[in-house]
């Protein structure tokens, strides 16, 4: 019988960075292909908001990039950390608010692509994020930003099933919508975890929220963050050779944003 654990997916490193980490090969290759094609600027430095465990963090360190990170959890930052120094990065990823931030040094681009920024509950805080974003990028700089939006006509996908393999250690995810609020653009989300070792089987089960966002409420947002154009939209497949425009049957999103040359000053427009 296995063990069961109520408690967050993102106090066991471990196995976040297996689930959300076995397809990293797509993401890196949409990643790598938006500097090439529509960055003003040659990318050499990255940093990655709510970066968790350092999934895609170390494979671009690898590849050569310089980059950084920060994220609210403490055992994903020493877990990205630990993983970086191993291979001869340093420690350049640190506890920190996704809202709230600044670097020392600018970088050419940034990403965050598997819902995070989903986490920032308010429009303040998520207006705040992207201004965070625009000031720590040079000019011509990528922000890169996938999340899920709410659709407003059609159907929604309201659960998803997927499993991840490493040598002796197995995990299968259930994540569903147990409810969505959108007076309160709340969605809420249970998800389970069952873990399998030769040495016995654990479930983890965890609640979360995200604040919903139809494309309207999207748009809105990024007409209230001048410094960033949006360059182009594309979806998870990650296919950059054929974008789409976002409606209102659009579920799966991933923006293309890019700081205007003349953006002049950063605004903050202050804080959650």
């Amino acid at each position: 019988m296995a063990d069961v654990i109520h408690g967050s997916i993102y106090d066991y490193p471990v196995y976040y960075d297996l689930l959300f980490g076995s397809d990293w090969k797509a993401e890196f290759d949409f990643l790598t292909g938006c500097f090439d094609r529509h960055a003003g600027r040659p990318v050499r430095r990255l940093f990655e908001p709510a970066c968790g465990t350092g999934r895609l963090l170390i494979k671009l360190a690898r590849a050569g990039f310089d980059v950084g990170g920060n994220d609210l959890n403490s055992k994903a930052v020493d877990y990205c950390n630990n993983r970086l120094e191993r291979y001869g990065f340093g420690r350049p990823v640190v506890l920190g608010d996704m809202s709230d931030f600044r670097l020392r040094r600018k970088a050419d681009a940034a990403f965050n692509t598997i819902n995070s920024f989903r986490h920032l509950s308010t429009d303040l805080a998520a207006e705040s994020h992207l201004q965070c974003v625009a000031d720590a990028l040079h000019r011509g700089g990528l922000y890169i930003l996938g999340l899920h939006l709410l659709p407003t006509r059609g159907a929604r996908i309201d659960s998803e099933s997927w499993s991840a393999r490493r040598g002796n250690l197995g995990i299968t995810s259930h994540m569903w919508t147990t409810e969505i609020d959108t007076r309160r653009r709340v969605e809420s989300l249970g998800m389970t975890l069952h873990i399998y070792t030769p040495t016995g089987r654990r479930r983890i089960v965890d609640h979360m929220e995200y604040r919903t966002w139809t494309a309207a409420q999207l748009k809105r947002l990024l007409c209230r963050v001048p410094a960033f154009e949006l360059v182009e939209t594309c979806d998870f497949a990650y296919d950059l050779d054929t974008p789409f425009k976002i409606d209102a049957e659009t579920e799966d999103v991933v923006l293309i944003l890019r700081k205007r040359e003349n953006s002049g000053l950063s605004r903050r427009r202050g804080r959650s």
